[in-house]
């Protein structure tokens, strides 16, 4: 059981690095498909999974290739600022959603992401 939680987050660590994505849109799907978690459970378990520092060396690759400027770095520590407060307002307003009507927004996000990227030019 070990080495599947293992590969989930081997997935979700590659689509990070080559897309800055990870927990919302590949650890919460892997663990309610294929380990049958409730939506709040995989919430959560993915939330623990990125307090560690996942995006550390990602941000050192790209960091060493010249991607990012001190200007990226700056936006990314002020994003965080609005991640941390926005995560805790986020995490209280999912607690007292039922599971089907948090499972079904988050599903009306990803569509609507992915049909905005893909319409546009």
């Amino acid at each position: 059981m070990i080495a599947y939680f293992l590969i989930t987050g081997f997935v979700a660590g590659i689509l990070s690095g080559l897309f800055g994505i990870g927990g919302g849109l590949v650890i919460v799907p892997m663990l309610t498909f294929f380990f049958n978690m409730p939506q709040h459970s995989a919430v959560g378990t993915s939330l623990v999974a990125l307090l560690l520092p996942v995006g550390a060396l990602a941000v050192w690759e790209y960091h060493a290739q010249g991607k990012i400027s001190p200007e990226n770095i700056k936006w990314g520590i002020t994003i965080s600022a609005g991640l941390f407060v926005g995560a805790l307002l986020g995490a209280k307003w999912a607690l007292n959603l039922p599971q089907q009507i948090l499972r079904r927004s988050f599903a009306v996000v990803m569509i609507l992401v992915a049909v905005k990227m893909w319409f546009k030019n």
